[in-house]
């Protein structure tokens, strides 16, 4: 119990300390933002400051901290502590400079900063990376929720050949589409908010029930084996390093994160509010991150669970031992809350993205209509596979777990030249140390696994993983130079 109170001081006061130390190198001012500057009526509008914190939170926080983490904790109790680290200096970081710079580019998306701050290659790769992201973004988003729905409240069998399985992800499905098609405020600005209090009630129940529960939970200087679960053989027969840092995805860090945070950069009335909307909600989704952690060891350790039982059953018992028949359900619910507000802003995001880049007018609701239509076909298309395939949720997760933490490269790589060729090239080692060391972790996960290149000689995976990272630093730095020299900035 003592490491994971200490990696919730780390967490707190790390945000504190490096939280107001971004904001600083950042220099948020007094202009007027792209919600004032740009407002239409659905995109760009006006929004209060705990609204867009809220929305934000709700967009970022999909099933990543809760299942990444119930995962991860089978490494034992390290997740504990590098858990808050990784939130603070990469995952935290990550989301305030990505929403921070779109912001103050005039409302861009994240394929507008990529544009901004690379080149015409590193921008086509990453418009293509980021298409694919968000669909099995929408399609996980769909099946989780869907799934945890149908089995956890509803008491359904949530088969593939049941009815009630696919009307339980159809009316999801109609949800996302009414999200991605009417102005923010319409839908997503009203209901978030009822959201929110679902997803509080689940975070800070569980997290309360771990104490008065007594959940017996393994310290990092003690035996890392319960008498149900050997976490300490588990983390030898398996590669920490990259496994854990591309299973724990949102608690720690996300690339999808910023193309959520670009969507509220057009609603903030102030940039001042960054701190607060960006860096302190990604800090509290680690938090979940952590919440879910303890309690999926807990009730591990109680042998309330098998600890590869798979993560849908560890959160139904959870939620149930701890709040009880109706408090579990209302608990459930908050983690169904969860996906279900990060799948609908990915869809509008690609939406977004997709007009942006090919420049398609989204004035009137039949043509948001006509470009999502598209878009929902073949998400509909992944969700099928994923269901009816023995192993199709298995690849489509793999996938989606790795291409989420490689899109974040893209970020690192555009804030590193944002920070050269706005004078701050001093701060570049904020974005470039997180970077460089996920590089590593990305490029050595596809290099062995076998959805990649299958390499089993971790020798050879880790010399090419590190040759590879460097490759990454060499080039961010060399480019960041070049931009800012050509401007003449110094």
């Amino acid at each position: 119990m003592a490491t994971f109170i200490l990696g919730l001081v780390i967490l707190v006061v790390g945000a504190y300390a490096y939280g107001k130390f971004c904001e600083k190198v950042f220099g948020p001012d007094d202009r007027k933002t792209p919600a004032y500057t740009k407002e239409d009526g659905v995109d760009y509008i006006p929004m209060k400051g705990w609204k867009n914190a809220l929305i934000n939170l709700l967009n970022i926080a999909g099933t990543g901290p809760i299942f990444g983490p119930i995962q991860g904790i089978l490494f034992g109790p390290i997740a504990f502590i590098t858990i808050p680290i990784g939130n603070v200096i990469a995952g935290a970081m990550h989301d305030y400079f990505s929403g921070m710079i779109c912001l103050r580019d005039g409302g861009s998306q994240m394929s507008g900063m990529i544009a901004k701050y690379t080149n015409k290659a590193v921008y086509r790769v990453y418009n293509a990376f980021l298409c694919v992201l968000l669909l099995l973004v929408g399609a996980v988003f769909i099946y989780t929720p869907g799934d945890i729905l149908a089995t956890g409240i509803l008491g359904l069998d949530g088969k593939a050949t049941s009815v009630s399985t696919w009307v339980v992800y159809g009316a999801i499905f109609a949800y996302y589409l009414a999200a991605t098609v009417f102005p923010i405020d319409a839908l997503i600005g009203k209901i978030y908010p009822i959201f929110g209090g679902i997803l509080l009630f689940s975070a800070i129940g569980v997290f309360g029930g771990i104490f008065l529960k007594g959940y017996p939970l393994l310290d990092v200087w003690g035996s890392w084996a319960s008498s149900t679960f050997d976490y300490g053989a588990y983390f030898s027969a398996n590669r920490f390093i990259p496994a854990f840092f591309v299973t724990v995805a949102c608690g720690i860090l996300s690339g999808f994160h910023s193309t959520q945070t670009a969507i509220i950069s057009r609603t903030m009335k102030s940039e001042k509010q960054g701190r607060m909307t960006f860096y302190n909600m990604m800090i509290l989704e680690g938090f979940i991150a952590m919440v879910w952690a303890a309690a999926a060891m807990g009730v591990i350790n109680l042998g309330l669970v098998e600890a590869t039982g798979g993560a849908t059953a560890t959160v139904i018992t959870v939620c149930k031992d701890i709040l009880g028949p109706v408090g579990g359900i209302i608990a459930l619910a908050g983690v169904v809350v969860l996906p279900i507000t990060s799948g609908d802003t990915a869809l509008r995001g690609l939406r977004l993205t997709v007009a942006d880049v090919l420049h398609i007018d989204q004035s009137t609701n039949s043509k948001r209509l006509g470009l999502s239509a598209i878009i929902f076909a073949l998400v509909a298309c992944i969700l099928v596979f994923a269901k009816t395939n023995a192993t199709g949720f298995n690849i489509l997760w793999r996938y989606f777990a790795w291409s989420n933490q490689t899109l974040s490269l893209f970020a690192f790589l555009a804030i590193t030249v944002w920070m050269f060729e706005n004078g701050k090239k001093k701060f570049a080692w904020i974005p470039l140390i997180p970077g460089t060391f996920y590089a590593f972790v990305t490029f050595g996960y596809i290099i062995n696994a076998k959805i990649g290149f299958g390499v089993e000689n971790w020798t050879i995976v880790y010399i090419v993983a590190a040759a590879l990272a460097l490759g990454y630093l060499a080039v961010a730095l060399w480019y960041g130079g070049k931009r800012a020299d050509k401007l003449g900035v110094k």
